[in-house]
């Protein structure tokens, strides 16, 4: 069996073939653009398949311009063609989605009907039962409903030229919003939800999470992720007697538009929006008898698509990266029945998750790898614009997404750590992005192996402007359960201060010889609030502290600088095998990541949270009372399985560990 896809480079296509490749047998014959080549080669490459064929063509073209040997050739021997190349933006003009989606499909049927297909699929949409008000089937298609934009134009014409001119099998998909992987948060770029990501990341650094916010009914919308769409695509086109039929790959149930904000606000950390009428009391109230064309959410999603208030919003809402045109599109006047799809997928174990279960993965790798923030700064291009960044602990968390966000301003990492492969992953990523980095493996313990770094780094990069001593190792673990491992002391001391210690050495002189540089110090706020259990760890951070506090004063007349970091808790796989964390208030690698940019940006002696210097004034001003409380904080929370050296947690006072870990956010308790 052999499969032809059209849009394979496409956020939904990547997962579609992906999943061929992985449950199903035969070649993957894919279309690509002359000009895209490079792309499809990486692609294969990740997907490390030998079963995938590129086949050379353009949707723009009569039977998408595939050379008529290679038709000939193949004709009769492909099963399922899965046309996905289509535009998926709200922002097109009527050109642009004519040409792709209408065109587009009438030649991809030309060339399926040419190979004798045993199947075309079409990826249609939702969009396509455009403002229809009510229940919409999936029996339904032309029921006269208005369809408000080009968009919806275009994927309402684009299956009706599949269900009126095939002369081939035939089944549509209608995706809802399509987001990231549920797993992995992967997403190609910003759309639907995530335009309004930036917002949300300012409520939560400008107000503090408690604070309720009043919100607008906005109606119903419709979020599904991207590894769903794909496994019930991949499921139900294997299934026998379903030609000729449409299917819903939609949430089964609609999803206030506050809901789904609020999903999110919960995993940025952000206040939440409430509104002032329960949704339960205009369902079941007076509201509910209203015909749906007047109700209040109807007649505000109506308003926010009026051109002349998009006009007065558009200097407020461009700001923030937020399309006018996507305000008026945020719920679905339709409610969409999918009760076909359930029950072809009835047995497979296939289902939509739920948007809180993946919301906050969603939400971080949005973050880390769309959130473009940071390149838009202008202090911060000013300030990295072409400066060479030594990053240690460079290829996962802190250390990776930090390099991440140099690259986007314009610098150029310096990325250094154990593990050569991961360092090349993050490198490709940048380089991807139109960026540049080195890769320099070392591990960070071994002096030796540090000085040759230091010389390797200085004969062949032109300047060291920052150096981030971020690579780091944690032990939590009571004095009691430590008087036969002092290694733990020892290791934590050799990573965390004798080679930081080192690194920097070996660099000042470069940074001497050219009168600048800046380094940063990624310290901790256990070395403000002495939290019971860290004393390795808080230890070599405050011994960094000190040596730094002394050099300062020596290097400033050389124009070195430092900048101390006294981090709160982040959420990174260094504290993963505490699993009593997974319930704590966390900040992100994203967020640690801003603090370092700033760091750097700014160069400040010090950056500190207001919780790590009210535990270093409560030290100063009554060092006994602060003692008695981290006691109190000792025997309420356990040592971890992983430093007992035990399957399971200990403890039974989870309640007390919340209320102070929110009390205490940020702490390593």
């Amino acid at each position: 069996m052999a499969y032809f896809v059209t849009g394979a480079t496409g956020f939904i296509g990547r997962f579609l073939v992906t999943e061929l490749l992985d449950h199903r047998e035969g070649e993957v014959f894919v279309l690509v653009r002359e000009g895209s080549r490079h792309r499809m080669d990486a692609l294969v490459r990740r997907w490390g398949s030998d079963r995938v064929t590129p086949v050379v063509g353009d949707l723009s073209q009569d039977g998408l311009g595939v050379d008529p040997a290679w038709v000939a050739e193949h004709r009769g021997s492909i099963e399922h063609f899965f046309h996905l190349a289509a535009i998926y933006d709200m922002t097109a003009d009527d050109a642009t989605n004519e040409t792709m989606n209408v065109g587009g499909t009438r030649h991809a049927l030309e060339l399926a009907e040419a190979l004798e297909v045993g199947c075309f699929h079409q990826v249609s949409s939702v969009a396509a039962a455009g403002e229809h008000r009510g229940r919409f089937d999936e029996t339904m298609f032309d029921e006269g409903q208005h369809l408000p934009s080009p968009y919806h134009r275009t994927k309402f014409e684009s299956e009706r030229i599949v269900r009126e001119e095939a002369t081939v099998p035939w089944r549509v998909y209608r995706p809802a919003i399509v987001v990231g992987d549920s797993q992995s948060g992967e997403m190609d770029k910003v759309d639907g939800p995530y335009y309004f990501f930036p917002l949300m990341k300012l409520l939560r650094d400008r107000l503090p999470a408690w604070l309720p916010l009043v919100g607008v009914d906005l109606g119903d919308t419709n979020v599904v992720p991207v590894d769903y769409v794909a496994k019930a695509m991949d499921h139900i086109a294997h299934r026998p007697g379903l030609d000729g039929q449409a299917f819903h790959l939609v949430n089964p149930e609609p999803q206030p538009v506050v809901d789904v904000v609020n999903a999110f606000c919960a995993a940025a950390g952000a206040p939440r929006f409430a509104t002032p009428v329960d949704r339960g009391v205009t369902r079941a109230g007076p509201l509910a008898l209203l015909p749906r064309a007047v109700r209040p959410s109807t007649y505000a999603a109506a308003l926010a698509r009026n051109g002349i208030v998009q006009s007065v919003l558009d200097p407020l809402t461009s700001q923030l990266g937020i399309p006018a045109e996507v305000l008026g599109h945020t719920g679905f006047a339709p409610v969409f029945d999918s009760r076909r799809t359930e029950k072809a997928l009835a047995g497979s174990g296939i289902g939509v998750p739920d948007l809180e279960s993946y919301a906050r993965t969603l939400w971080g790798y949005w973050e880390e790898h769309l959130d473009d923030s940071c390149g838009r700064d202008a202090d911060n291009r000013a300030a990295l614009q072409g400066k060479h960044v030594v990053i240690t602990g460079a290829s996962s968390g802190i250390g990776q997404v930090t390099a991440l966000k140099v690259a986007q301003c314009g610098g150029i990492p310096v990325l250094v750590a154990r593990g050569k492969d991961k360092l090349e992953e993050t490198r490709a990523v940048i380089q991807s992005r139109g960026g540049t980095a080195h890769v320099y493996p070392c591990d960070l313990s071994d002096l030796d192996a540090i000085d040759a770094l230091c010389a390797q780094i200085s004969a062949e990069l032109p300047s060291v402007d920052f150096v981030v001593n971020n690579a780091g190792r944690s032990i939590r673990r009571s004095l009691k359960l430590s008087h036969d491992r002092f290694h733990d002391f020892e290791r934590t001391m050799q990573l965390n201060y004798f080679g930081a210690i080192r690194l920097v050495m070996g660099l000042v002189p470069a940074m001497r010889e050219q009168k600048r540089g800046h380094i940063v110090n990624i310290s901790s706020i256990g070395v403000q609030t002495n939290p019971p259990r860290f004393s390795a760890y808080v230890a070599s951070k405050a011994a960094l502290d000190s040596w730094s506090n002394v050099v300062s004063s020596e290097l400033v007349g050389d124009g070195i600088t430092f900048t101390g970091i006294h981090m709160p808790l982040v959420r990174t796989p260094m504290i993963a095998p505490t699993k009593i964390y997974d319930k704590f208030p966390t900040i992100s690698p994203a967020q640690a990541a801003d603090l370092v940019i700033r760091a750097m940006v700014e160069r400040p002696h010090e950056i500190n949270t207001a919780l790590g210097n009210a535990g270093a004034i409560a030290h100063t001003v009554a060092p006994k009372l602060a003692f008695r409380v981290l006691n109190m904080a000792y025997h309420v929370f356990p040592d971890s399985a992983a430093a007992r050296g035990q399957a399971g947690e200990g403890g039974t006072r989870e309640s007390e560990q919340i209320m102070l870990a929110r009390i205490f956010k940020g702490v390593h308790w």
